[in-house]
């Protein structure tokens, strides 16, 4: 029977037509039933044109429905995929950004730690566990494939509080090591690693070729200053600690009280920290959508008619500039084409795997389960994983380098409290989380940090629940 694979914020259009192509280009998935759910109409219907098309272009059969009833698209769900953003860009995002500056606070990412990350968690855990409640009632069955961030806090809460198969996806392991194959002029392809850790937060503990370990060539790379302007924050930590972690150098900066001092903005242009990354991200993926609902409401549009659109804009947004108006152009003139290409997510990979028994390894999100001895238990934390028809199943590590786990530990503390205050609504957690976090207590005081969260919470007004 073909598989019920459920979209949860499928308006995420683009992302969501990655995963749609990475699905429906393997044979045995070619005709699965691909429900689509999302609470924005616009967005929904853009993005069930979007499907058919990416059908199309593959020769696929599947059944495509689209819904912004969550119970509906669950019901009898084998897999559902969460992609949603609680709050949005507006007012979620920009509040998480624009409140910490007046108290001189700084981020680059704000969505997996540091004030950014604990608000975010705790107005998307509650959501994640309402989902996951239709779920033990519509599906029980399912695999969660979770890939919202916080990912590490959202998976924890989720173990804690839900009996639903979940694992926390992501594309930094993969993604970082061909970015680091590329810097050695190494194949991909030839090169095996072991990667464990956290979210965010692992270190490649082997990466090698053949049995020759490839890390002097990386270090080489630190040594005769090839290191790529984007990504110092890393190299310079892999230099200190001698492993190399997996998130980018603009996510690291703000886990950790190194990279990012209001008082020494001379580290800022050292170490090429972008700050407010995020917003530029989001601007950009605002006019993405637009331009893919103008092509779809407009399908006469020549591709120089929605360039000439796309440069008109980019006088008032800056964030619009001419590598990306190509880049979405060009996308937009490939699904056209017929030419879909695979991403490497591992959604798909999984979903196959359990259909087919195909084994594959992939890394995920999981609970600290004795995977990792020296993180503490029940903790979610990545680490490889063989999936079969019998499902995700985490591979033992042991323990890992002290230094690296000590360096974690940082960044455990504040996503266990963060859990802690959604799971029981106290406030109290909340002032013990940014207390702790790395980045936070590096810039405010006490009296500080208690004032930023209670303004916070003011903010975010009925995003949050009510906490004691």
């Amino acid at each position: 029977m073909a598989p019920r694979i459920t979209f949860i914020g499928a308006g995420s259009t683009v992302f969501a037509r990655n995963l749609m192509g990475d699905i429906l280009s393997f044979p045995e998935l070619s005709d699965a039933r691909l429900t689509l759910f999302d609470i924005d109409p616009e967005r929904l219907r853009t993005s069930e044109i979007v499907a058919h098309k990416v059908a199309a272009a593959l020769d696929a059969r599947p059944v495509i429905e689209a819904t912004t009833d969550r119970r509906r698209a669950l019901n009898g769900a084998d897999y559902a995929i969460c992609m949603i953003q609680v709050g949005g860009y507006k007012p979620g995002t920009v509040i998480d950004f624009e409140i910490p500056k007046k108290y001189g606070l700084r981020q680059t990412i704000a969505d997996t730690l540091g004030i950014g990350g604990v608000m975010r968690g705790l107005r998307t855990i509650p959501v994640l566990l309402s989902m996951c409640k239709d779920m033990e009632e519509l599906c029980p069955d399912v695999t969660f494939l979770q890939y919202v961030n916080p990912m590490a806090m959202n998976c924890w809460a989720i173990s804690r509080a839900s009996t639903i198969k979940t694992v926390g996806l992501c594309h930094s392991v993969q993604g970082t090591a061909e970015q680091l194959a590329e810097d050695i002029g190494v194949p991909i392809e030839e090169i095996n690693y072991r990667c464990a850790g956290i979210n965010h937060m692992a270190f490649y503990l082997t990466f090698e070729r053949d049995g020759q370990d490839l890390y002097p060539l990386i270090r080489k790379v630190y040594d005769e200053g090839r290191v790529p302007d984007w990504n110092r924050v890393r190299y310079e930590l892999f230099r200190r600690v001698g492993y190399f972690v997996t998130e980018s150098s603009e996510h690291f900066s703000e886990y950790v009280p190194w990279f990012i001092k209001r008082d020494r903005p001379d580290l800022i242009e050292r170490f090429n920290v972008p700050l407010d990354e995020y917003i530029r991200r989001c601007e950009m993926q605002l006019a993405g959508w637009e331009f893919v609902q103008h092509k779809i409401d407009h399908p006469s549009a020549t591709s120089a008619d929605l360039r000439a659109m796309m440069h008109e804009r980019s006088t008032v947004n800056p964030y619009l500039t001419s590598e990306f108006i190509e880049r979405v152009i060009e996308s937009a003139e490939d699904l056209d084409a017929g030419k879909v290409t695979r991403s490497h997510e591992y959604g798909s990979l999984i979903i196959h795997s359990i259909e087919t028994g195909q084994p594959r390894v992939v890394y995920g999100n999981v609970p600290n389960h004795g995977l990792i001895d020296n993180l503490p238990p029940g903790c979610c934390v990545e680490v490889p994983c063989l999936v079969d028809k019998n499902g995700v199943q985490p591979t033992r590590i042991g323990a890992l380098p002290p230094h690296l786990a000590a360096l974690m530990q940082t960044n455990v503390n504040v996503q266990a409290l963060t859990v802690e205050a959604a799971l029981t609504g106290k406030r109290e957690h909340i002032y013990h989380a940014a207390m702790l976090d790395p980045h936070t207590a590096a810039e405010l005081d006490l009296d500080q940090i208690w004032a930023l969260v209670d303004d916070l919470i003011v903010a975010h007004g009925d995003w949050l629940p009510a906490y004691q």
